[in-house]
């Protein structure tokens, strides 16, 4: 097993909270895991080649006008795989926290691959898009979706619902973290003896999940809240990968789809 870390889709530039670090832009982030089994499994597809090419008619004005994506083929998965060596067509597993629009935008990229995530987040993008949230261009094309209902799973360090997915090995599992969308989840990946745990957008900021004295950010707290289905669900979310940390962080390591500041401390 390997894990690539990948910035699919930069966004606007954004200040942090304290003096140490620097300006920097929102990230897209993604993982590319190398399996022996299931061959290249994506997690994440952040914003892909007709959202670059043709943003007009993929990506909703005005989350453009907010987002000021910079819309760069580079950045896109289906590029940055290449670069690394690897054939697009063995993507044989893609999985999504969520379909909102910075997070689905790749999946025409792989139209090879099977899609998995909760079955409540794919009907409520079907029933509501389109809108500035889900873009149906984005699955257009037919993906293979699999999808997993919200009862039973396992517990997977006090998360309840974790679920290993079809076709690939329990070193990858589903983790329900509830509140942002209908059907959000986590991905946690078994690399050796940790666990990566992509949590998506549970959080956006790396001091929301500080142990005494979590704070978010200004303007990452504006777009977390507007987005929100269900609010004391997203808090509850948020104060269990708090107690992850405090209990277990010597076992797992939490990463957030936008933090640029956390994005950068770990691909290094």
């Amino acid at each position: 097993m390997k894990i690539h870390h990948m910035n699919v889709g930069s966004l606007r530039k954004i200040e942090p909270t304290y003096s140490a670090l620097t300006p920097m832009p929102i990230v897209c982030h993604a993982l590319l895991v190398e399996t022996d089994e299931a061959g290249l499994v994506l997690v994440e597809t952040g914003l892909g080649l007709d959202d670059v090419r043709r943003p007009e008619e993929s990506l909703a004005a005005d989350w453009i006008a907010l987002a000021e994506p910079l819309l760069d083929p580079a950045e896109t998965a289906v590029r940055q795989i290449v670069r690394l060596g690897h054939d697009p067509a063995d993507v044989r597993h893609i999985v999504v926290t969520h379909l909102d629009v910075d997070h689905s935008g790749g999946l025409p990229d792989f139209p090879q691959a099977r899609v998995h995530l909760l079955e409540a987040e794919y009907r409520a993008a079907l029933a509501e898009a389109p809108s500035r949230r889900y873009r149906p261009a984005h699955w257009a094309h037919g993906p293979h979706w699999i999808t997993y209902g919200s009862d039973g799973g396992q517990d997977w360090f006090g998360f309840p619902g974790a679920r290993p997915l079809e076709g690939l090995s329990s070193e990858i599992l589903l983790v329900p973290l509830g509140g942002h969308s209908a059907g959000h989840v986590g991905v946690a990946v078994r690399d050796d003896d940790r666990w990566l745990l992509h949590a998506g957008d549970a959080y956006y900021y790396h001091r929301e999940l500080d142990a005494d004295t979590p704070h978010g950010h200004p303007l990452m707290d504006v777009v977390q809240c507007e987005a929100q289905v269900h609010q004391a669900a997203r808090l509850a979310t948020q104060v269990r990968l708090r107690a992850l940390v405090r209990e277990h962080g010597d076992q797992v390591t939490i990463v957030s789809a936008h933090d640029p500041w956390e994005f950068d401390r770990v691909r290094s």
